[in-house]
C-alpha cells in the first residue's frame, strides 16, 4: 500500500485525505495548526455539507512530529497549502520521500515550478481541483459547499508537467476517484491557466465584496466584471501559448468575446453560468472570501496577480484584473471593508 501524506491539511488536504483514507488508502496529514491537528487526532475528520455527515478516522502530525516519517518514508507528498507557502511545504516532506516518491501539486494558482525547484521535474505532478467546495468552520471539521461532479462534471484533472500518460498519474486518478470524478490529462498547463482564470473570475470578487459563488453568480453587476476578468486572462493565456479550451465549460472563444463586447457570446457564457447555479448553495463561498473574513493573507498575487504579471509579459492591456489585484490588496490591507459597493473601483 502507498504511503500518503498532505502537507496541509485544511480544507482541500482533509477532505481529500480523509476521503483517500475511507476508501483503504493510507493517509498522514501534516499541518502548523495545533488545535487542528489534535482535534484530527483525536475524533477524525467531521465532514458535513452537501455529501451528508460523517467522521473519518485519519492519522495526523504536527510540524514538529514530522521527523518520525523517517521511519516510515512517503511515497506520494500532495502539498495543499496556500501558493506562497508552497516551498517550505515541500521542503518539509523532500528529505521523507521513498526511493521513488513524489510530490503532487493540489493547490490553486500554477506552483509546479516551484515544487520542481526543490524536487527537481521528475518528482512533480499537476493535480487541479474543480469547483469542490470545501471550508474549515471549526478545527476538526469540514463542510462540502458545492454538490458532487459525478458523472456531469469532472472536478479532478491530473498530468504530468511533461504531457504524456504515466502509471503513477493513472495511481492518483484512480485514488481520487474515490473522492469525486477524476481524469488523466496530457495537457497540464492548459488546465491550469483555465483554472487560474476561473479563480481570476470569481475570489477577488468574493474576497472584496463579501458574497458567495451565488452571490457573485446570481447578480448581473458581479457577474459582468467576472467575465471581463474571464476573457483578458483567457487572452493572456492563449498569448503565452496554453490551449485555453473551456473554463468550467465556457468555451473560451466565447468568453474573451463577451469579455469584450459580443452580445451574443454573452448571452453563450450566461447561458453557461446559469448552468452552474445547479451546483452551488448559498453557504458557498471561494478560498479568498475565507482568508479576507478570517484575516488571513489571500493568494491575490498568485492568482490575479500572475494574470497581470504574464500579461505584461506578452503586452495584453488587462485594466479589470489590475483594478481587481489592487482592490482585493486594499481590502486585505484593511484599507476598505468587503462591501458590493467596492465594485464602482473596477472598470464599467
Amino acid at each position: 500500500m502507498r504511503r500518503i501524506a498532505f502537507v496541509g491539511a485544511g480544507a482541500m488536504g482533509s477532505y481529500v485525505g480523509a476521503r483517500m483514507a475511507a476508501s483503504g488508502e493510507d493517509v498522514t496529514l501534516i499541518d502548523p495548526w495545533p488545535e487542528h491537528v489534535e482535534a484530527l487526532k483525536r475524533d477524525g475528520v467531521v465532514l458535513s455539507g452537501t455529501q451528508g455527515d460523517a467522521r473519518i478516522p485519519i492519522k495526523a502530525l504536527h510540524i514538529h512530529e514530522v521527523q518520525g516519517l523517517s521511519r516510515r518514508p512517503v511515497d506520494i507528498a500532495f502539498i495543499s497549502v496556500k501558493s506562497y507557502d508552497t516551498e517550505w511545504a515541500t521542503m518539509l516532506i523532500r528529505q521523507y520521500l521513498a526511493p521513488g516518491g513524489f510530490v503532487v501539486s493540489l493547490q490553486n494558482c500554477i506552483n509546479e515550478e516551484r515544487i520542481a525547484g526543490v524536487v527537481g521535474w521528475g518528482r512533480t505532478v499537476g493535480c487541479i481541483a474543480s469547483t469542490i467546495g470545501v471550508s474549515v468552520d471549526r478545527p476538526g471539521h469540514v463542510v462540502r459547499t458545492y454538490k458532487p461532479g459525478g458523472a456531469s462534471y469532472t472536478v479532478f484533472r491530473v498530468g504530468e508537467v511533461h504531457g504524456r500518460v504515466t502509471q503513477r498519474a493513472e495511481e492518483l486518478v484512480r485514488m481520487l476517484s474515490a473522492v469525486d470524478s477524476a481524469e488523466l490529462t496530457t495537457d497540464l498547463w492548459g488546465e491550469r491557466w483555465s483554472k487560474l482564470t476561473a479563480n481570476s473570475m470569481h475570489n477577488g470578487l468574493a474576497g472584496s465584496t463579501g458574497l458567495g459563488h451565488t452571490g457573485v453568480y446570481g447578480q448581473a453587476a458581479p457577474r459582468g466584471i467576472a467575465i471581463r476578468l474571464g476573457g483578458e486572462a483567457v487572452k493572456v493565456g492563449r498569448a503565452l501559448g496554453f490551449s485555453v479550451e473551456s473554463i468550467r465549460g465556457i468555451p473560451a472563444d466565447a468568453l474573451e468575446a463577451a469579455a469584450y463586447g459580443d452580445a451574443s457570446a454573452r448571452t453563450t457564457v450566461e447561458s453557461v453560468i446559469a448552468g452552474w447555479m445547479t451546483r452551488m448553495t448559498d453557504e458557498g463561498r471561494p478560498s479568498m472570501a475565507h482568508d479576507i473574513l478570517k484575516g488571513r493573507r489571500t493568494e491575490i498575487e498568485y492568482i490575479n496577480g500572475t494574470v497581470v504579471e504574464k500579461a505584461a509579459e506578452v503586452g495584453i492591456p488587462v485594466p479589470t484584473q489590475v483594478a481587481m489585484l489592487e482592490l482585493v490588496r486594499r481590502v486585505e490591507r484593511g484599507d476598505l471593508a468587503p462591501d458590493i459597493r467596492n465594485l464602482a473601483a473596477l472598470p464599467g
